[in-house]
Protein backbone atom coordinates (compact mmCIF):
# COMPACT_ATOMS: atom_id res chain seq x y z
CA UNK A 1 0.00 0.00 0.00
CA UNK A 2 1.16 3.49 -0.78
CA UNK A 3 -1.42 6.26 0.17
CA UNK A 4 0.57 8.87 0.79
CA UNK A 5 4.19 10.79 -0.11
CA UNK A 6 5.72 13.75 -0.89
CA UNK A 7 7.65 16.06 -3.63
CA UNK A 8 8.83 18.73 -2.12
CA UNK A 9 11.69 19.63 -4.20
CA UNK A 10 13.18 23.03 -6.02
CA UNK A 11 11.56 22.89 -9.68
CA UNK A 12 15.28 23.46 -10.65
CA UNK A 13 16.61 20.59 -9.39
CA UNK A 14 13.60 18.82 -11.60
CA UNK A 15 15.37 19.59 -14.36
CA UNK A 16 18.48 18.78 -12.93
CA UNK A 17 17.59 15.29 -11.78
CA UNK A 18 15.37 13.94 -14.04
CA UNK A 19 15.71 16.20 -17.39
CA UNK A 20 12.73 17.25 -18.29
CA UNK A 21 11.02 20.84 -18.34
CA UNK A 22 9.37 21.77 -15.61
CA UNK A 23 6.46 24.94 -15.80
CA UNK A 24 7.49 26.63 -12.75
CA UNK A 25 3.95 28.70 -12.34
CA UNK A 26 2.42 25.58 -12.47
CA UNK A 27 4.43 23.51 -9.93
CA UNK A 28 4.47 23.73 -6.36
CA UNK A 29 6.61 21.65 -3.52
CA UNK A 30 4.26 19.19 -2.18
CA UNK A 31 4.51 17.89 1.50
CA UNK A 32 1.60 15.70 1.53
CA UNK A 33 0.29 14.09 -1.39
CA UNK A 34 -2.70 12.38 -1.47
CA UNK A 35 -5.37 10.33 -3.79
CA UNK A 36 -7.41 12.32 -6.03
CA UNK A 37 -4.44 14.79 -6.32
CA UNK A 38 -3.13 16.39 -9.33
CA UNK A 39 0.53 15.05 -8.93
CA UNK A 40 3.78 15.45 -10.99
CA UNK A 41 4.68 12.71 -13.39
CA UNK A 42 6.72 11.97 -16.40
CA UNK A 43 4.71 9.96 -18.96
CA UNK A 44 4.95 7.96 -22.30
CA UNK A 45 2.77 10.53 -23.20
CA UNK A 46 5.09 13.09 -22.63
CA UNK A 47 8.77 12.08 -21.70
CA UNK A 48 10.50 15.55 -21.75
CA UNK A 49 7.94 17.16 -19.54
CA UNK A 50 6.44 16.58 -16.15
CA UNK A 51 2.48 16.87 -16.19
CA UNK A 52 -0.08 16.65 -13.59
CA UNK A 53 -2.33 13.63 -13.70
CA UNK A 54 -4.99 12.55 -11.23
CA UNK A 55 -4.00 10.17 -8.49
CA UNK A 56 -6.49 7.47 -8.54
CA UNK A 57 -6.60 4.92 -12.19
CA UNK A 58 -9.79 5.99 -13.85
CA UNK A 59 -9.45 3.15 -16.61
CA UNK A 60 -10.47 4.45 -20.47
CA UNK A 61 -13.65 1.77 -19.77
CA UNK A 62 -14.75 2.77 -16.97
CA UNK A 63 -18.44 4.19 -16.57
CA UNK A 64 -17.75 6.43 -13.85
CA UNK A 65 -14.85 7.90 -12.02
CA UNK A 66 -15.89 7.19 -8.38
CA UNK A 67 -13.56 3.97 -9.43
CA UNK A 68 -10.18 6.01 -9.20
CA UNK A 69 -10.42 6.07 -5.58
CA UNK A 70 -10.06 2.41 -5.43
CA UNK A 71 -7.29 2.12 -7.88
CA UNK A 72 -4.51 4.08 -6.66
CA UNK A 73 -2.07 1.30 -6.04
CA UNK A 74 -1.67 -1.47 -8.14
CA UNK A 75 0.00 -5.24 -7.28
CA UNK A 76 2.78 -5.98 -9.23
CA UNK A 77 2.18 -9.48 -8.81
CA UNK A 78 -0.92 -9.31 -10.55
CA UNK A 79 -0.78 -6.40 -12.90
CA UNK A 80 -0.74 -8.68 -16.37
CA UNK A 81 -3.87 -10.17 -14.92
CA UNK A 82 -6.52 -7.07 -13.64
CA UNK A 83 -8.39 -5.84 -16.24
CA UNK A 84 -8.11 -2.37 -14.48
CA UNK A 85 -4.03 -1.97 -14.99
CA UNK A 86 -2.87 -4.70 -18.03
CA UNK A 87 -3.34 -2.67 -20.70
CA UNK A 88 -1.94 0.43 -18.85
CA UNK A 89 0.93 -1.76 -18.36
CA UNK A 90 1.65 -2.52 -21.25
CA UNK A 91 1.77 0.73 -23.67
CA UNK A 92 1.23 3.33 -20.50
CA UNK A 93 3.57 3.86 -18.22
CA UNK A 94 4.90 6.97 -15.96
CA UNK A 95 7.06 8.14 -13.25
CA UNK A 96 5.57 9.18 -10.54
CA UNK A 97 8.09 11.93 -8.94
CA UNK A 98 8.71 11.83 -4.61
CA UNK A 99 11.12 12.15 -1.86
CA UNK A 100 9.68 10.14 0.27
CA UNK A 101 6.86 8.20 1.18
CA UNK A 102 4.64 7.75 4.52
CA UNK A 103 3.51 4.31 6.08
CA UNK A 104 2.03 4.13 9.64
CA UNK A 105 3.10 1.37 11.73
CA UNK A 106 0.62 -0.41 14.31
CA UNK A 107 0.91 0.02 18.06
CA UNK A 108 -1.79 1.41 20.83
CA UNK A 109 -2.43 4.25 17.77
CA UNK A 110 -0.72 4.30 14.32
CA UNK A 111 2.73 5.72 13.90
CA UNK A 112 3.20 8.03 11.12
CA UNK A 113 6.97 7.02 9.25
CA UNK A 114 8.69 8.74 6.54
CA UNK A 115 10.48 6.66 4.34
CA UNK A 116 13.56 7.81 1.77
CA UNK A 117 16.54 7.36 0.69
CA UNK A 118 19.52 8.02 2.64
CA UNK A 119 20.61 11.04 1.12
CA UNK A 120 17.13 12.55 0.85
CA UNK A 121 17.50 12.41 -3.11
CA UNK A 122 14.23 12.60 -5.29
CA UNK A 123 13.49 9.47 -6.71
CA UNK A 124 10.60 8.07 -9.59
CA UNK A 125 7.81 5.29 -8.32
CA UNK A 126 6.66 3.12 -10.98
CA UNK A 127 3.25 4.00 -12.13
CA UNK A 128 0.97 3.51 -14.96
CA UNK A 129 -1.67 5.85 -16.25
CA UNK A 130 -4.92 5.85 -18.52
CA UNK A 131 -7.39 8.24 -20.23
CA UNK A 132 -10.66 8.58 -19.37
CA UNK A 133 -13.61 10.69 -20.94
CA UNK A 134 -16.80 12.08 -19.36
CA UNK A 135 -19.64 12.59 -21.29
CA UNK A 136 -18.89 16.17 -21.90
CA UNK A 137 -16.04 15.12 -23.68
CA UNK A 138 -13.76 16.23 -20.60
CA UNK A 139 -10.31 13.94 -20.33
CA UNK A 140 -8.91 13.02 -17.19
CA UNK A 141 -5.71 11.75 -17.36
CA UNK A 142 -5.03 9.67 -13.97
CA UNK A 143 -2.65 7.32 -12.75
CA UNK A 144 -1.73 4.40 -10.15
CA UNK A 145 1.61 3.56 -7.86
CA UNK A 146 2.82 0.13 -8.68
CA UNK A 147 3.34 -2.08 -5.50
CA UNK A 148 5.37 -4.59 -4.35
CA UNK A 149 6.14 -6.47 -1.29
CA UNK A 150 8.56 -5.04 1.37
CA UNK A 151 12.12 -4.71 1.95
CA UNK A 152 13.76 -5.46 5.33
CA UNK A 153 13.83 -1.75 6.44
CA UNK A 154 9.74 -0.97 5.71
CA UNK A 155 8.76 -4.82 6.94
CA UNK A 156 8.18 -4.25 10.14
CA UNK A 157 6.30 -0.68 9.24
CA UNK A 158 4.08 -2.42 6.28
CA UNK A 159 4.31 -5.67 4.32
CA UNK A 160 3.89 -3.74 1.11
CA UNK A 161 5.70 -0.39 -0.65
CA UNK A 162 6.12 1.45 -3.81
CA UNK A 163 8.16 0.48 -6.62
CA UNK A 164 10.78 2.49 -6.50
CA UNK A 165 13.46 2.33 -9.58
CA UNK A 166 17.01 2.53 -9.98
CA UNK A 167 17.78 5.59 -11.61
CA UNK A 168 19.39 3.75 -14.23
CA UNK A 169 16.13 2.42 -15.20
CA UNK A 170 13.98 5.20 -15.47
CA UNK A 171 13.92 5.77 -19.13
CA UNK A 172 13.69 2.05 -19.56
CA UNK A 173 11.00 2.10 -18.25
CA UNK A 174 9.08 4.64 -20.76
CA UNK A 175 10.35 2.72 -23.70
CA UNK A 176 8.72 0.14 -25.59
CA UNK A 177 9.45 -3.22 -23.89
CA UNK A 178 8.24 -6.94 -23.91
CA UNK A 179 6.40 -7.28 -20.61
CA UNK A 180 8.79 -9.81 -19.12
CA UNK A 181 11.24 -6.93 -19.44
CA UNK A 182 8.68 -5.23 -17.32
CA UNK A 183 8.42 -7.19 -14.90
CA UNK A 184 12.20 -7.21 -13.85
CA UNK A 185 11.71 -3.75 -12.59
CA UNK A 186 9.10 -4.48 -10.55
CA UNK A 187 11.33 -5.17 -7.15
CA UNK A 188 11.87 -4.08 -3.75
CA UNK A 189 14.82 -1.13 -3.69
CA UNK A 190 17.50 -1.97 -1.42
CA UNK A 191 17.11 -1.75 2.04
CA UNK A 192 20.36 -0.61 2.59
CA UNK A 193 20.10 2.53 0.79
CA UNK A 194 16.94 3.75 2.34
CA UNK A 195 15.78 5.05 5.86
CA UNK A 196 12.74 5.84 7.96
CA UNK A 197 11.68 7.85 10.90
CA UNK A 198 8.76 8.94 12.97
CA UNK A 199 7.21 12.21 11.84
CA UNK A 200 3.85 14.25 12.94
CA UNK A 201 0.92 12.65 13.33
CA UNK A 202 0.02 16.25 11.46
CA UNK A 203 0.58 14.02 8.20
CA UNK A 204 -2.59 12.01 8.90
CA UNK A 205 -4.94 14.91 7.17
CA UNK A 206 -4.13 15.60 4.02
CA UNK A 207 -4.91 19.45 4.29
CA UNK A 208 -1.98 19.81 6.10
CA UNK A 209 0.39 20.26 2.90
CA UNK A 210 2.90 21.39 5.23
CA UNK A 211 7.11 21.34 5.62
CA UNK A 212 6.32 20.27 9.22
CA UNK A 213 5.38 16.93 8.64
CA UNK A 214 9.19 15.59 7.40
CA UNK A 215 10.58 16.49 9.97
CA UNK A 216 11.99 13.83 12.36
CA UNK A 217 10.25 13.29 15.80
CA UNK A 218 10.55 11.05 18.50
CA UNK A 219 8.22 8.09 18.96
CA UNK A 220 7.58 9.34 22.70
CA UNK A 221 6.76 12.85 21.53
CA UNK A 222 3.54 11.41 20.07
CA UNK A 223 2.74 10.36 22.84
CA UNK A 224 3.66 6.42 22.65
Amino acid sequence: MCGRYSFAIEDELIRERFGVSVRSAVYKARYNCAPSQNLAVISTEDTDSINFYRWGLIPYWAKDPSIGTRLINARAETIVEKSSFKQAFRARRCLVLSDGFFEWKKSKEKIPYRICLQDFAPFAMAGIWDNWKNPEGIVIRSFSIITTRANSLVEGIHDRMPVILKREDEKKWLNPAPEEELLKFLQPYPSEQMMKYPVSRKVNSPMNDIPEILESIEERQLGY
